[in-house]
């Protein structure tokens, strides 16, 4: 298995396998409340079995080409990761996503690695367009999206409910031919 280094940190971006569904579930237990306060896959990732299956339709995108789930370590202990949770080769399209645990956060860790991967994306898949989809309430999410240099594009009012409240969502993105040109922070 490769590793990317995310700088001088000794922070790492390498692919989260169906293998590592026990180091997944142990991740994803450590930061149950802190990730599912904006992201529902606590709900999803309960056990052992949950874990290896999600990690599965990952692996299964990635042999389609419709998706990657890379983890980010720090320290050796996995602590988040970033996904395309869509790839569309065929239209050029792709959406990227993110969670951290507390541990991971403050870092800089998403940022580096979400810029991996969309340069990954963009460089070497020849997608166009990459989208960032972010709860209107998700600060933290937002101000990842600017320092990658995304344009945000429009807020779907109230469009989707968690946990019994109605959200606004925003659609960021950034275009191959502005990539280019998007600040390294």
């Amino acid at each position: 298995m490769y590793a990317m280094s995310l700088g001088d940190d000794g922070a790492e971006l390498r692919p989260l396998e169906p293998w590592q569904a026990g180091e997944f579930l142990a991740h994803m237990d450590r930061g149950r409340e802190f990730i599912g306060a904006r992201n529902g896959l606590p709900d999803v990732v309960t056990d052992l079995e949950s874990s290896r299956a999600f990690l599965r339709a990952y692996a299964e995108r990635a042999a389609a080409d419709t998706g990657r789930i890379h983890g980010i370590w720090s320290d050796g202990t996995l602590v988040g990761a970033v996904i395309l949770r869509k790839l569309d080769l065929t239209d050029g399209t792709a959406e990227a996503g993110c969670w951290l645990e507390p541990a991971g956060v403050g870092k800089g860790l998403v940022t580096r690695a979400a810029r991996a991967l969309i340069d990954w994306a963009i460089t070497v898949r020849g997608v166009h367009r990459v989208e960032w989809v972010v709860s209107s309430d998700n600060g933290p999410s937002i101000a990842v999206a600017r320092r990658l240099g995304m344009t945000r594009d429009a807020v779907l009012r109230e469009s989707y409910q968690y946990r019994g409240r109605r959200h606004d969502e925003e659609i960021w993105s950034v275009l191959a031919r502005d990539w280019g040109a998007t600040p390294t922070r």
